[in-house]
């Protein structure tokens, strides 16, 4: 539900007359997140002594391990700058089936980094889910009013975005996915680190590309309510993913954002009288269908990794 209703936030936000500089919403969305897990890990701790405690060793003195979320942080910060570049070149129905191949490019990597096995039944389980998710999102966008003409050479910049930004989220989440479950702080603490790190590139990001507009028309320029709504909705959606990798794996947080498509198409016949299509039950099928078919077959339990070093625990509380 929550990436559904972020797709039509951001392109809606990003189709007005004088849009907002999309640098300054990925940095503030970071921003968010940062005070958001600071705020849980002072309740988790219970005091201010172990809150700067766990700050102290967990965030900040753990050497290499601290260092590991740098990776994923950078790469988090050009996707989501990608991806908004992307909604301001391309209609949203493109943007939603062209984006759908970070289904693939996250079973790739999660075989190349973790090692997982991935039989034929699973590889077209995944193609399929690929399809019928790009099925039920077309149908939602079929009546939308967005007709606005999109030059050709604006449709391949925003094709290049969207295909860079499949690869970087593979990549990242796969590799999140590895610190997440190979070391020792928190959910929340590697959130912290993992927001900390986006600030440099996220400030280097408006420095390169949006200074002078930031400079000429300030920060906060062509910012709405909407557009603060969209910034919410980026910081949760990172906060929910780090949860998922963390007590799942990549593939199926995959399965999962697709199955929540159809239940709130469902939410929506119930309180908004929405009428499902053909082509959304075709879908809805697909979609079902490659989640039965992709959970038939066991899964191997993928090696920890070697090239990425953990600390021992008793480090830790050194």
């Amino acid at each position: 539900l929550q990436n559904s209703m972020m797709v039509l936030f951001l392109r809606a936000s990003r189709t007005v007359a004088e849009p907002y500089t999309a640098s300054t919403a990925v940095l503030l969305a970071e921003v968010l997140k940062l005070f958001t897990c600071t705020f849980l890990v002072l309740k988790e701790t219970g005091s201010c002594k172990a809150f700067t405690e766990v700050i102290k060793k967990q965030v900040f003195g753990l050497g290499w391990e601290t260092f590991k979320i740098l990776v994923p942080a950078c790469l988090y910060i050009v996707q989501n700058n990608l991806l908004f570049l992307a909604l301001s070149k391309l209609d949203a129905a493109t943007y939603q089936v062209t984006y759908q191949l970070k289904i693939l490019t996250t079973a790739f990597f999660s075989v190349f980094l973790l090692q997982k096995h991935l039989d034929y039944k699973k590889w077209g389980s995944l193609v399929l889910l690929m399809i019928g998710v790009s099925i039920v999102q077309l149908n939602g966008l079929t009546n939308t009013t967005d007709n606005k003409e999109i030059a050709w050479d604006d449709q391949m910049v925003g094709l290049a975005c969207v295909i860079g930004a499949c690869l970087l989220s593979g990549l990242a989440g796969v590799y999140l996915e590895i610190v997440l479950k190979f070391s020792k702080p928190s959910v929340w603490v590697r959130n912290i680190q993992l927001s900390l790190f986006s600030l440099i590139p996220g400030l280097l990001a408006i420095f390169w590309t949006d200074s002078e507009a930031v400079l000429s028309k300030g920060f906060f320029y062509g910012y709405t309510p909407l557009v603060w709504v969209v910034i919410i909705m980026q910081a949760c959606s990172g906060l929910i993913v780090a949860l998922v990798v963390k007590y799942a794996d990549n593939i199926l947080k995959s399965f999962a954002t697709s199955i929540s498509i159809i239940l709130s198409s469902v939410v929506a016949m119930v309180l908004f009288g929405f009428i499902p299509s053909p082509q959304w039950a075709v879908g809805s099928f697909i979609v079902i269908s490659s989640t039965i078919l992709y959970g038939m077959t066991p899964s191997s339990t993928p090696p920890q990794p070697q090239d990425i070093p953990v600390l021992p625990i008793k480090e830790i509380h050194k």
